[in-house]
């Protein structure tokens, strides 16, 4: 009874699997694996063991093989000897009979001879017993391919036999038959000549032995020819053997084809001399022969290098240019002027890869494609044009980085000769693709360009310079390429081309004349300033020509101005006009912010300022409406307003003095527009003789500056007299970068003018020449 209890305390012991039962299941499991693994491994055993043993079986098969060949040809010479000795036995025994029927026929003469009989009694054509043996043991000769004795033999005989040594007619059958022969057996001996020099695995010395065979026997130019051949042959298959490599290393693939090309060439001229002296004939063959392997030489570089519109096939095209005139060079010390005809060949080639490479840089300029995974932007352009940057957005510091490392990216992959012989060319691509960069930040400027029809520009554009800093940190940018990064970069690729001792291109009578390269850059310089001078002029155009016409079109240099006669004093010291007034003020508020923004480039600050003063006189001077003014009829002129002309004419030019930059060109467009206006003033009868002499409006145009800057007292001048409109000077054109507004033209501090200049510059102010341009 209890165990029945217990049994129904734990009904469910009898359902657990005892772990002897698991283990013995699961190691069946295990060891049925094991054991198939086991039958798979022996099975692959098996196989590895019947192929070795077909393999092994084969390679006796193929060695049994080779062996009863080399037997068989063993039995086809002895077949020839056995054949030639019968042939002379036959002929022994001929000769035998012939004499025996010749003595028969001196016994029996009393009998009458039968024709018949006469026949058998001489059955060959009657020769000497002297020639028929030189002419059996050369055909022995011959048959057992005694190349040097038969040659030997045929020399010897063809010396000392006189029927051989005529030229012309024979006097005898028997002289003729034996020439025949002998002419024969010399054929056949130039044929077996000709067939060693055509056997593929033949050696050199066996090659020059048959050549000089050849030689002998008077078969020098087929000697030559074959000569040729055979180093033409083994180049082709060296070509052949190489080939699978080209898809693998294409920037080494032409370096490599040209040591084979020209080391054949080389071995083969060498050779040609030693065989067959300096002979002109053979020379000019040789010549031709290398001509014409070098042009299947390029025809393979273009036909294996990779796509034209990549940095691997300029760098491929370098490296072709640089190892092929290298070769080139040394053949010259063997007589072999072949640079000029590689350059000719290679020069389409290389035209090619570049316009393609500097269309597709063009593009990846432009942004209108994306850049190579591969193309690495370095580092060290980054800070010098990080300094750039505006706010968060870096799209133009980016913009120059990119630049610069595209341009690096071809540079790298020049070679010295490559450099000395298509510098020209490539510095020319270079500035072409200079041009389309200040194109294309021109478009980032504001107003109308003169590239407004340019499509490809337009989808480049993909940020706007809306504020001064803006536009000044694209100058700075340019300028920074132009004069630092750029300049840099070629110069020290040029450098390392001039240092690194690479022979100038041979003689100079095999070479085109390379123009020379200071004078090369030289140009590119002045064509990158021209191109950067562009870009400056849009700015400082669009710069001015805000700040002269008001939102509605109106302009602020009015010559109304000259006219009504309300003119500004400061106590009984004239000052300059209003709108010139607004001008220095703008001036002013722009050098602090170029100050700012190009920090540490004095250079284009200056030149910046100096410009827009510049065009401000410019567009006076050629502004038909201004000048109509002065020279209708209907104006009422005073002799003041010309003064005032004069004024702001002197103090324009003052404006540029005091800020240290090149004024001489202002001077000369200020000092034009006052005899224009003294002229005009004059044609309508108007006094212009001033009550003041040049100095007089100096030193006034001097005063205006020094109270402008230190805001005296005496200065009087109101804020509300330049800010009298909502469209005033100061305010209504581009955006202003400060916040703080300038409150008045006496407020800003000396130390924050024009290039910091001090007070004491008004006093002696610096002259510079004007080197625009």
């Amino acid at each position: 009874m209890e165990s029945s209890e217990e049994d129904d305390d734990f009904p469910s012991i009898e359902s657990i699997t005892p772990q002897s039962k698991v283990d013995s299941l699961y190691q069946s499991h295990t060891e049925k694996g094991i054991r198939k693994l086991c039958c798979e491994l022996l099975d692959l055993k098996d196989a590895v063991e019947n192929l070795c043993g077909n393999m092994r079986t084969k390679y006796l098969a193929f060695l049994r093989i080779s062996e009863e060949a080399v037997e068989m040809e063993h039995e086809l010479v002895e077949l020839r000897k056995h054949i030639s000795a019968q042939g002379i036995l036959v002929q022994d025994l001929m000769t035998g009979v012939c004499h025996q029927l010749e003595e028969w026929n001196q016994s029996t003469t009393e009998v009458q001879p039968d024709p018949e009989i006469g026949e058998l009694q001489y059955p060959l054509p009657i020769e000497t017993d002297d020639h028929k043996i030189v002419l059996e043991k050369i055909d022995v000769l011959l048959a057992e391919h005694k190349v040097e004795e038969a040659l030997e033999a045929l020399d010897s005989e063809e010396r000392n036999s006189p029927e051989l040594k005529s030229s012309g007619d024979t006097s005898s059958t028997e002289g003729s038959s034996y020439r025949s022969a002998f002419l024969k057996r010399k054929a056949v001996l130039e044929g077996q000549l000709v067939e060693v020099t055509g056997q593929p695995f033949v050696s050199f010395p066996e090659l020059q032995r048959a050549l000089s065979g050849l030689i002998k026997i008077g078969k020098g130019p087929l000697a030559h020819q074959l000569l040729l051949k055979f180093y033409g042959s083994h180049l082709e298959k060296s070509i052949e053997a190489l080939s699978p490599s080209c898809s693998v290393c294409p920037k080494t693939y032409p370096a490599t084809l040209s040591k084979l090309v020209f080391s054949a060439i080389s071995i083969a001229t060498m050779k040609s001399g030693s065989i067959f002296g300096d002979n002109p004939v053979y020379t000019n063959k040789v010549v031709q022969w290398a001509e014409w392997e070098i042009e299947y030489f390029v025809r393979l570089v273009k036909e294996n290098a990779p796509s034209s519109n990549t940095v691997s096939a300029l760098r491929a095209a370098s490296v072709c240019v640089q190892a092929s005139l290298n070769y080139s060079l040394m053949l010259e010390r063997q007589g072999l002027k072949l640079s000029k005809l590689i350059l000719v060949l290679l020069w389409p080639f290389i035209e090619e890869v570049l316009e393609l490479n500097f269309r597709r840089a063009r593009k990846l300029v432009l942004d209108l494609v994306e850049a190579d995974e591969c193309m690495s932007f370095s580092p060290r352009f980054a800070a010098p044009l990080s300094a750039f940057t505006i706010s968060s957005d870096r799209m133009l510091a980016d913009s120059g980085i990119r630049f610069m490392c595209i341009v690096e990216d071809i540079l790298e992959q020049l070679t010295p000769l490559t450099i000395l012989h298509f510098g020209g060319n490539i510095l020319s691509r270079i500035g072409q693709l200079f041009d389309k960069y200040m194109d294309a930040l021109i478009k980032a400027l504001p107003g109308p360009s003169d590239d407004d029809n340019l499509t490809e520009l337009k989808e480049f554009v993909s940020f706007r310079a809306e504020t001064d800093s803006e536009q000044l940190a694209i100058l700075g940018v340019a300028f920074t390429i132009l004069e630092e990064l750029l300049p840099n970069a070629v110069m020290n690729l040029w450098k390392q081309q001039s240092e690194s001792g690479e022979p100038k291109s041979g003689s100079a009578e095999n070479v085109t004349p390379i123009p020379s390269t200071a004078t090369e850059l030289k140009d590119w310089r002045r064509h990158l300033q021209h191109s950067f001078d562009k870009l400056r002029d849009h700015f400082c155009r669009q710069y001015v020509l805000s700040f002269i016409y008001s939102r509605e079109g109106k302009t602020r240099l009015d010559a109304q101005i000259y006219l009504n006669g309300d003119y500004l004093y400061s106590g009984s010291t004239r000052l300059p006009s209003l709108p010139f007034q607004a001008l220095f003020a703008k001036l002013q508020q722009l050098a602090t912010v170029a100050g700012d923004v190009l920090l540490g480039k004095d250079k284009i600050q200056k030149i910046l300022l100096a410009r827009l003063t510049e065009t401000v006189v410019m567009w006076l001077s050629d502004e038909q409406e201004f000048w109509g003014v002065f020279e209708d009829d209907t104006g009422p002129l005073q002799p003041l307003g010309l003064e005032q002309l004069i004024l702001d004419m002197h103090f324009t030019v003052e404006i540029a003095r005091f800020a240290g930059y090149p004024s001489r060109h202002v001077h000369q467009i200020a000092s034009a527009i006052i005899a224009r206006a003294i002229r005009a003033f004059s044609a309508r009868g108007i006094e212009v003789q001033s009550a003041h002499e040049d100095e007089w409006f100096v030193e006034t145009a001097k005063s205006a500056i020094n109270k402008l800057l230190l805001g005296t007292e005496e200065s009087e001048i109101d804020e509300d007299n330049i800010l009298h409109d909502e469209d005033n000077i100061l305010h209504d054109h581009t955006v202003s970068d400060s916040d703080d507004s300038v409150s008045s033209l006496s407020s800003v501090e000396s130390t924050d003018s024009f290039a910091s200049a001090s007070m004491g510059e008004l006093d002696s102010p610096r002259h510079f020449d004007d080197s625009e341009g």
